[in-house]
């Protein structure tokens, strides 16, 4: 099972990204996504789903806010869940 975890996009060089997942900026390949959004405008501010240093899709903020409310419930439950996202802060996924 692949579980992708929410980024949000602050800064894009070419197809690579600086992406902020649960607090930490990773480095984030755009290559499958494009560095720019149907209107041409730089994805800067978005939210992608990063798995292994890719953006795999686009989603929007609710959807990216509903996704790290799941990945917290299931590290409540396993705390082995938060690996995915190495940020433990208080006790928590996120």
């Amino acid at each position: 099972m692949c579980i992708g975890v929410p980024g949000q996009i602050r800064t894009i060089d070419g197809n690579q990204a600086k992406v902020d997942v649960c607090g930490i900026q990773r480095d984030v390949d755009l290559t499958l996504v494009g560095s720019c959004d149907e209107n041409g405008q730089p994805r800067v501010g978005q939210w992608v789903l990063v798995h292994v240093g890719f953006a795999m899709s686009v989603i929007n903020e609710a959807e990216a806010r509903d996704t790290l409310d799941a990945l917290q419930n299931m590290f409540d439950v396993e705390p082995d869940v938060g690996a995915l996202c190495m940020a433990r802060k208080n006790n928590a996924f996120c």
